[in-house]
């Protein structure tokens, strides 16, 4: 839930192995929100059904462009971190994500990179790039891409 010290809100992300969109998708949004917005949000990220490790080409395309993902692994989806986010956005993870009242969830529409290679990969990458600005926006009005 929102911190209530800092006001600060904070956003889950969720797909099935926790090892390619979500975690581009987190990285992303920490990424923007430390950088220009100061903090605005906490991210986490979660999967329904773990893969061993996060996706190769996710690490080497968000490589690309700065981020580093080598210290991510994928982490369970649980009941808590549902909880605790204000926003929870799912990635194609079904039934598994567990709904309750006064959550805002957002379903975004996004191919699995799994198996794909880089230049796949990329659009995915700037696809959750685009939306987590806009989400990041809507936090902090003020803030510009």
């Amino acid at each position: 839930m929102t911190d209530i010290r800092t006001g600060t809100p904070e956003v889950l992300f969720v797909c099935v192995h926790n090892a390619g969109r979500s975690q581009m998708a987190a990285a992303l949004l920490d990424h923007h929100a430390h950088g220009d917005a100061h903090g605005a949000v906490r991210v986490t990220s979660a999967g329904s059904a773990l893969a061993a490790e996060i996706n190769p080409a996710v690490r080497a395309v968000m490589g690309e462009i700065g981020i580093d993902l080598s210290k991510e692994f994928p982490k369970r989806l649980t009941t808590d971190a549902v909880k605790a986010a204000d926003v929870v956005v799912t990635m194609g993870c079904g039934d598994a994500c567990p709904g309750f009242p006064g959550k805002r969830y957002l379903d975004w529409q996004l191919t699995d990179p799994a198996g794909s290679p880089v230049e796949e990969i990329r659009p995915i990458r700037d696809d959750i790039d685009a939306r987590v600005r806009a989400l990041l926006a809507e936090f902090v009005p003020a803030w510009t891409a």
